[in-house]
């Protein structure tokens, strides 16, 4: 009768150690998921400076790793399906309808939410009117990270 007592009252310590890893295990991963919210916003900026530099310097490679496939990509314009494809059309992209590194050396990144930024550009043909900037870079938090996730004109 003593040796089951003692089955028992091991085994009560057994669940009752196990419930409390689980518990500190849930509040680690709690913690854990509200770090991106929590510091999305220093996050951006130095993903920001990475990201703005590559394409100052023209670093194709570099901004291809900085980018969520599929790229969206204005109205009646095939998506950028992946790093070979962005690649190609990295010219298009970034020195197309607007001079990316040109705007991206003067202009700051709007926060849209938590969860993404924006940066408008003017017309290459018209780098100084910024009051008519309608190409939009917009850039996303995703799993991995702050991405470059699309290219828009607002006027169309």
């Amino acid at each position: 009768m003593v040796q089951g007592t003692v089955k028992t009252s091991q085994l009560n310590s057994f669940v009752c150690t196990r419930t409390i890893r689980a518990q500190t295990w849930l509040a680690g991963i709690l913690i854990l998921l509200s770090f991106p919210n929590a510091f999305a916003e220093s996050d951006f900026s130095a993903f920001w400076k990475n990201f703005k530099s590559a394409v100052v310097a023209g670093d194709k490679t570099v901004v291809a790793e900085m980018t969520k496939f599929p790229l969206s990509m204005p109205y009646e314009v095939k998506a950028v399906k992946n790093k070979e494809n962005f690649l190609r059309r990295y010219d298009e992209i970034f020195k197309g309808e607007a001079n990316a590194a040109q705007c991206f050396s003067k202009e700051k990144p709007r926060k849209e939410s938590a969860q993404e930024y924006e940066i408008y550009c003017p017309f290459k043909e018209t780098p100084n009117d910024t009051e008519n900037a309608p190409i939009r870079f917009i850039f996303e938090l995703t799993k991995g990270g702050w991405k470059f996730a699309g290219l828009d004109n607002i006027n169309e």
